[in-house]
C-alpha cells in the first residue's frame, strides 16, 4: 500500500467515525424529543426532590474559600497527572528527568507552604478564632497542691 493511500484511508476512517458519532448524538437527542412526555400541569415545573417540596431559594451565597479549594484541587490534581506521566516514562527520562521532577515538586511544595503561611488554607473565620493562652507553671503548681489538700 502506498503512503498516499494509507493517509487517505486513515482520514476516511476518521471521517466515518466522526459522522457516526454525530449521527448517534443526533439520534439520541431526537429520540428523547419525540418520545418524551408532553404533559402540562401546574406543578410540572416546580422542583421536587426526594419526596419533599422545596422551601426557599436554591441560590446560596458561598464563601470564596470554596472556590479557592476548588482551584487548589485542580492545581494539585494537574500536578499528579504530570507526575504520573513522569513515573510512566522514568526509564527514558533518567536522572535528568528525576532532577526536573524534583524541582517541579519543590516549586509546588513551596507554593503550598506559602498558601499555608498566608492563611489561604485556614477555614475558620477570623471572628471565631479563639486565642488560647498557655497556663503558666504557677497554675500547674497551684492546681496540684489544691488536689492534695
Amino acid at each position: 500500500m502506498s503512503t498516499s493511500t494509507g493517509i487517505l484511508a486513515h482520514h476516511w476512517a476518521f471521517a466515518v467515525f466522526l459522522i457516526g458519532a454525530l449521527g448517534l448524538c443526533t439520534l439520541m437527542l431526537l429520540g428523547g424529543y419525540f418520545m418524551g412526555g408532553r404533559a402540562k400541569g401546574r406543578a410540572k415545573h416546580v422542583p421536587y426532590e426526594s419526596g419533599i417540596d422545596s422551601v426557599g431559594s436554591a441560590r446560596l451565597r458561598l464563601s470564596a474559600k470554596f472556590y479557592l479549594v476548588a482551584m487548589f484541587f485542580v492545581i494539585f490534581d494537574v500536578e499528579a497527572l504530570y507526575l504520573y506521566a513522569w513515573a510512566v516514562s522514568i526509564k527514558e527520562s533518567g536522572w535528568l528527568g528525576f532532577a526536573e521532577a524534583s524541582v517541579f515538586i519543590l516549586v509546588l511544595l513551596t507554593g503550598l507552604v506559602y498558601l499555608a503561611r498566608i492563611g489561604a488554607l485556614d477555614w475558620t473565620p477570623a471572628r471565631s478564632k479563639r486565642h488560647v493562652s498557655k497556663p503558666s507553671a504557677d497554675t500547674y503548681i497551684n492546681t496540684n497542691n489544691s488536689h492534695m489538700q
